[in-house]
């Protein structure tokens, strides 16, 4: 019997009074796969991220965790089945340190108690020394230990995207959601992000799914895309097939992706 799959979302549906914001949404995440996420503004993409880590119950649909339906558990305890996310809008506990922030994290999977820490006990200690190593792991990869002890609202604004990823992944996830992880980065920032997101899945083996508006980053980096458009799946395949469907042309890429093909095509002609 095979094992059940890290994520499966079937037929999610979220209405808000009158408002359809997202309509039979379905995904189902492999492991260690990378997949991303796309549409225009309004598409549904951050209510989907809502919907599958229990942000916002579905008003239709189920979702499941390695098999369980998690439909009416809260955020952290479908944190603790293996879903951890980030959010457009960084929310780090500003006060604290970049070590800090992603030890907190790792006591998601914590098994000592409130006794145990309050008589500090042999096995209170041990854990804290795994939890204080896989901490400072955690900053390693995200190529953030030289901030270890820095206050992280002092953080650059694209280390400060880094720390929440690494904060998220210190809950031991099985699949990881990124909501646009690239918001406010410079180029340089957008590529050496991409780089750190397949070597999150290839050093974790865990499955990633991104939302992202810069397409460079997303095409280069999925293996497979789903397109949203007023909360309806339009497209979902190969990032090349995707970029191809005449449906995403015309709610998303638009006159941009065209303008681009034709220059593409005229270069060509030039070549020739």
């Amino acid at each position: 019997m095979s094992a059940p799959l890290p994520l499966e979302a079937k037929d999610v549906t979220m209405r808000f009074g009158g408002l359809k914001a997202l309509s039979t949404f379905n995904l189902v995440m492999q492991p260690g796969e990378l997949v991303g996420l796309i549409g225009p503004n309004g598409a549904g993409k951050t209510t989907a991220f809502n919907a599958l880590t229990g942000v916002y119950t579905p008003t239709e649909g189920e979702v499941r965790v390695s098999g369980i339906r998690v439909n009416a558990e809260r955020p952290h305890d479908i944190c603790v089945r293996g879903v951890a996310r980030t959010f457009q809008n960084i929310r780090l506990f500003r006060q604290l340190t970049a070590l800090d922030n992603v030890r907190i994290a790792c006591h998601a999977g914590a098994k000592s108690g409130f006794f145990d820490a309050l008589f500090l006990t042999a096995h209170h200690r041990s854990e804290e020394a795994r939890i204080l190593a896989r901490a400072e792991e955690y900053l390693e990869v995200m190529g953030l230990s030289h901030r270890r002890d820095e206050i992280s609202r002092n953080l650059p604004y694209g280390e400060q995207r880094r720390l929440e990823i690494a904060r998220a992944l210190a809950t031991g996830p099985k699949v990881l959601c990124l909501d646009e992880p690239a918001a406010g980065m410079n180029a340089a920032e957008k590529i050496e992000l991409m780089q750190l997101i397949r070597g999150i899945r290839d050093r974790f083996g865990i499955a990633i799914l991104v939302i992202e508006h810069d397409m460079r980053l997303v095409m280069g980096v999925s293996e497979r895309l789903l397109v949203l458009d007023h909360g309806v799946t339009i497209a979902q395949g190969k990032p090349d097939a995707v970029r191809k469907d005449p449906k995403v042309i015309e709610a998303y890429l638009g006159d941009a992706y065209l303008e681009e093909k034709r220059i593409a095509l005229g270069s060509e002609g030039a070549e020739r």
